[in-house]
């Protein structure tokens, strides 16, 4: 077998987790929408879902409708 086995400890990893730079996309990472950034389709429906919310909080008094299929 080639290669190089790399082995690290648990504490190790849990400690990477944490780490800034592990929070933090790479400079150099595309933008493709549904992977890496949500899709535009996803932050339209977002925005409905949002407003829909709203709407039916501003109105306590009446029941939920059923949505459409």
């Amino acid at each position: 077998l080639a290669g190089t086995r790399i082995i690290c400890d648990r504490k190790f990893l849990l400690e990477c987790k944490n780490s800034p730079a592990a929070r933090t996309p790479p400079c150099c990472l595309p933008q493709t929408p549904g992977v890496t950034s949500l899709a535009q389709s996803s932050l339209v429906k977002l925005e409905e879902l949002k407003e829909r919310n709203e709407s039916q909080e501003a109105m306590p008094g009446e029941q939920p409708r059923a949505r459409p299929l």
